[in-house]
């Protein structure tokens, strides 16, 4: 039987580091599953972008910290709403 990756998804709202860039991975807020990817959007607001869920691990303490910072450096700019 093979294993879809919609059965491994994190929740929706938890971060996750997209690795196809490895000189500067994307850290994004899991939005849901379209079919073999998964849908991510920037912790501070933005496009949603597609990556296959092997390309993923989860984000470090360090990395979210740096996401809700983020975020809320967005917010009081008024980009985030």
């Amino acid at each position: 039987m093979q294993v879809q990756p919609s059965e491994f998804a994190p929740a929706p709202g938890a971060l996750v580091v997209d690795v196809t860039r490895a000189h500067l991975p994307r850290i994004g807020e899991f939005r849901g599953v379209a079919g073999p990817y998964w849908m991510l959007r920037p912790a501070r607001g933005g496009a949603e972008w597609e990556v296959l869920p092997e390309h993923t691990r989860e984000a470090t303490s360090r990395e979210r910290l740096w996401a809700r910072n983020a975020r809320e450096n967005a917010r009081s700019r008024g980009e985030v709403v």
